[in-house]
């Protein structure tokens, strides 16, 4: 599959495949991706602010999109965290460049991790949607190696509009997510 041609290959192949495994009397209700948030948590950013804004742009590089900043809803002295304090950055991509995305990810950057045997398939939430985490940044081609001051993981969640478990895996899987193998 090309990089421009994941969602055009879920509209002609994978679509129709899905319908079929799940005896759907309508292609349009078969299961589909819907969004996928990116959220990294920048916790050092309560004593360096600078740090929150490398994570920002590199997050930046690595989705293709400018990330929000999110801020804390609470005060917690335990970790020195005032309430409103900058503590992390997400980024939600919809549309084109959400399969540009999801395609980056699983033809490029999973397969760069050290000693990886495929994502967790017990991952779902019950409600069709997928959340795994990444350890290094440094797995995305976009990100320079040399200029990388930290190594920072992040939070995926693939949000699909099947209701349950099983068609958001079997949408998943047509899609190329290289799922473990249970043992």
């Amino acid at each position: 599959m090309s990089t421009a041609n994941l969602l055009t290959e879920y509209r002609t192949r994978v679509r129709a495949e899905l319908k079929e495994q799940f005896k759907l009397r309508n292609e349009m209700a078969a299961p589909r991706l819907v969004k996928i948030v990116i959220n990294m948590g920048v916790g050092e950013a309560t004593q360096n602010p600078k740090e929150l804004d490398a994570a920002v742009e590199q997050l930046a590089r690595i989705a293709g999109q400018r990330p929000g900043i999110r801020r804390s809803k609470r005060s917690i002295s335990n970790f020195k965290i005032r309430k409103g304090q900058a503590i992390g950055c997400m980024v939600t991509l919809r549309g084109a460049r959400m399969y540009e995305f999801l395609d980056r990810l699983v033809r490029f950057a999973l397969p760069r991790i050290r000693d990886f045997r495929g994502v967790p398939v017990t991952s779902f939430d019950g409600r069709g949607n997928y959340t795994f985490g990444i350890n290094e940044q440094i797995i995305f081609p976009e990100i320079d190696y040399d200029k990388v001051d930290k190594i920072r993981g992040m939070d995926v969640t693939i949000v699909t509009s099947a209701g349950a478990d099983e068609p958001a895996r079997a949408l998943l899987i047509a899609l190329g997510m290289p799922f473990a193998r249970k043992s």
